[in-house]
């Protein structure tokens, strides 16, 4: 149990690192969408 409560605090603290970077190719990935998107019409 006590290892499974490390593993979960150490994907949380993973998680909270990568959080901006996650965001940012989210946006990314929109923004190339929506330019094609426009780009279609």
């Amino acid at each position: 149990m006590q290892t499974l409560a490390q593993s979960y605090r150490g994907v949380t603290v993973l998680f909270n690192l990568n959080w901006d970077r996650i965001l940012y190719t989210g946006a990314l990935v929109g923004a190339l969408y929506a330019g094609a998107y426009v780009g279609m019409m």
